[in-house]
């Protein structure tokens, strides 16, 4: 019985950074942009969200207030990155897939380069530690499964229903997803349907240097070159995963996590099994299952990958 708990203890807060970064990449697509940037974008947000609280804290205990300007600069960067991504492919209608990595390669060679700069070597933080939540926290099971985390996750887990709500009761959400289903209807009625790509772009992007910033001030607690370990390329997967449907990428996002944490309670606990498979098998779950629902992909929306020009009628 402990065994289980310590997994679903352990794959709650790792499933909170391919969360956040998957929704914002499913902001994204539904407005008709894929972002394989999404690994650089995390990559520039971990550096910075570490870097605050670093570089006041080298001479002692470190004010909550940098940890959260830490975040707040790392969501910045990312907005304005996926602001650049959006002046390369929705502007001058650069290939999505080929821009997209070389911003990914982008992102992760200025963060490296960075923290050698201003860092030097690895180094450790406090971050944001946990904070249970009384009474809840003492349940048997549950406790330390759901309430024994940092504010983050419990934050992360009510972006699910507010992304819902966004995106499928607002009038901005309306707009984002005929941007990506038919934005030549959407133009003829007066959405300006490559602003509405800017923005969707500037909110993935602020939710990519989120998830960066998450793996460095509250799961790792440091940053090295490679804190994102392909979450970046993930995240993308999980939003077809999820059929482009916020409770869906959740779930998706429960499962990798759950596969890592099982990977790790297998190798902390002694059990005889492949040291190399058990690390494998995150990564080789999400092919398996992205593979088995290939047909659901015909689901998503129908402009994606498509630059828009309103002076072109076909």
């Amino acid at each position: 019985m402990d065994f289980v708990v310590n997994i679903l203890a352990l794959g709650i807060p790792f499933s909170v950074a391919l969360l956040i970064a998957s929704l914002g990449e499913m902001v994204n697509q539904r407005a008709g942009v894929f972002n394989l940037g999404c690994e650089g974008i995390m990559a520039v947000g971990a550096f910075l969200g570490f870097l605050a609280p670093f570089l006041v804290g080298r001479g002692g205990p470190v004010p909550g207030i940098w940890n959260v300007a830490g975040i707040l600069l790392a969501m910045g960067v990312g907005a304005l990155l996926g602001l650049f991504f959006g002046l390369v492919v929705v502007t001058f209608r650069a290939p999505q897939g080929i821009a997209g990595i070389g911003l990914q390669m982008f992102g992760v060679g200025v963060a490296g380069t960075l923290f050698r700069h201003f860092v030097g070597g690895t180094q450790s933080i406090p971050g944001i530690p946990n904070m249970p939540i009384p009474v809840l926290s003492e349940l048997p099971v549950l406790g330390p499964v759901l309430f024994s985390h940092n504010p983050l996750v419990y934050l992360t887990f009510l972006f699910v229903p507010a992304a819902w709500y966004i995106l499928f009761k607002t009038p901005w959400g309306l707009r984002v997803r005929a941007s990506g289903t038919n934005p030549r209807a959407a133009d003829s009625i007066g959405v300006k349907v490559n602003l509405v790509r800017f923005q969707a772009l500037a909110v993935g992007g602020a939710l990519a240097g989120l998830a960066g910033a998450y793996l460095s001030l509250c799961q790792v607690k440091m940053f090295s070159d490679e804190i994102i370990a392909g979450r970046g390329f993930i995240a993308v997967a999980l939003v077809y995963f999820g059929h482009w449907r916020p409770l869906k990428i959740m779930g998706g996002a429960l499962l990798f996590s759950l596969a890592q944490a099982l990977q790790l309670a297998i190798q902390g606990h002694g059990i005889d099994f492949p040291y190399e498979f058990a690390v494998m098998l995150p990564y080789a779950l999400v092919i398996v299952v992205l593979a088995f629902s290939r047909e659901s992909l015909l689901l998503g929306p129908t402009a994606l990958g498509k630059p828009f020009n309103r002076e072109m009628r076909t």
